[in-house]
């Protein structure tokens, strides 16, 4: 069985005992979290949602909090004589999937 999560402006294809990184949640580390924005469920029972299906939910075990690989971000205008070079880390939380219901 798997589910199509709605998080931080994403859409998440997540399973049981599957880990993933979504953007940063406001939960410490240890805490169960509740994702109740299911797009999609599929395995014998396949539902959509409309926008979202109905009762369905995600419980989920915050792992750890972190940011991710740094980026650089370099603007640049030619012949203007401006270059702007700025990195950026995105912040990110590791969850694991407990539980779908459907």
């Amino acid at each position: 069985m798997y589910a199509i999560i709605e998080t931080g402006g994403k859409q998440v294809k997540v399973e049981e005992g599957q880990s993933v990184t979504v953007e940063k949640l406001d939960a410490n580390a240890g805490d169960t979290v509740t994702f109740d924005q299911v797009v999609f469920v599929g395995g014998e029972n396949t539902k959509v949602g409309a926008p979202y299906v109905d009762g369905a939910k995600v419980t989920a075990k915050v792992e750890e909090h972190g940011r991710q690989k740094k980026i650089t971000v370099f603007k640049y205008k030619r012949r203007k004589n401006y270059r702007r070079k700025m990195g950026h880390r995105q912040p990110y939380t590791k969850v694991t999937i407990e539980k779908i219901e459907a």
